[in-house]
C-alpha cells in the first residue's frame, strides 16, 4: 500500500541525485537507480541495514552510510530529491530534520516522505495478529507511544496529520501532495478480505514538498 504511492508520488526520477533518509535496507536504492536517477545515497542509524543496503546496492552507484536521522546535515544543492519511508515516526523533533533537507536540496528541490498514519500511532491496543477493530484516542497529544513491535518494544511519536503539514512547510517547504495510500485492488492477488480489511484505516501517510 505505501510502495505503490510513493513510487507515484515520486515519479520520473531520471538524473536526479537522490537522498534516503531512514533507508534501513535501501529496497528503493535499486528501483530508483534502475529507473536512472544520478545517484543514490542511503543513511541509517543501525549498522546492520547499513550493510545489507550496500550489499543490496553492491555493483551500482549507490551507497548507504552509518548516520542517524538527527543528525542529518548536508551543503546546499547536494540533493535533487529526499525520500524518506516509514521513519520520521521514530524522529521525536521533527523540525531540525526537516530545516536540514531544506538546506541540502537544490532550488526546486522535493522531499517525499511516508509515515505510519497518525490513526495508528495515536493508540496502541496490544492487540497480536490481524486486528478485527482500531481504537483511536488522545490523538491531539503529540509525544511518544511505546508500542509492541516485532516481538520488543518501540518507541514512535505521535503527530497528528496536521501536526506534519505544519511540520513541512514551516522549514520551507510547500506541500504539493497528501496522500493516504489507499489500497490497490492489483496488490492483494484476489484476496478479497483482507483487501476489504485493508480498507477500513488508513495504516500510511504520504506527504511531498518542493522547497518554496
Amino acid at each position: 500500500m505505501e510502495e505503490p504511492a510513493l513510487l507515484d508520488e515520486l515519479g520520473t526520477v531520471t538524473g536526479l541525485r537522490v537522498l534516503d533518509l531512514g533507508c534501513g535496507d535501501a529496497a528503493i536504492g535499486p528501483v530508483l537507480l534502475h529507473a536512472g536517477c544520478h545517484s543514490y545515497l542511503g543513511l541509517d542509524g543501525s549498522v546492520a541495514m547499513v550493510e545489507a543496503g550496500n550489499r543490496a546496492l553492491h555493483g551500482m552507484s549507490g551507497r548507504v552510510e552509518l548516520v542517524d536521522i538527527e543528525d542529518f546535515s548536508a551543503p546546499p544543492s547536494s540533493f535533487d530529491l529526499i525520500v524518506s519511508r516509514l521513519a520520521f515516526h521514530h524522529v521525536e523533533d521533527l523540525a531540525p530534520v526537516l530545516a536540514a533537507c531544506r538546506a541540502s536540496l537544490t532550488p526546486g528541490g522535493r522531499i517525499v516522505f511516508t509515515v505510519v498514519h497518525p490513526v495508528l500511532t495515536s493508540y496502541d491496543p496490544g492487540v497480536r495478529g490481524p486486528r478485527g477493530n482500531w481504537i483511536v484516542d488522545d490523538y491531539f497529544v503529540q509525544g511518544a507511544r511505546e508500542r509492541s513491535w516485532l516481538g520488543g518494544t518501540v518507541t514512535w511519536f505521535h503527530r497528528t496529520i496536521e501536526d506534519y503539514v505544519a511540520a513541512l512547510t514551516s522549514s520551507g517547504f510547500v506541500l504539493t501532495s497528501l496522500r493516504e495510500c489507499a489500497p490497490r485492488v492489483d496488490r492483494f492477488d484476489g484476496e478479497v478480505e483482507e483487501l476489504a480489511r485493508r480498507r477500513r484505516v488508513p495504516l500510511f501517510l504520504l506527504l511531498a514538498g518542493r522547497c518554496g
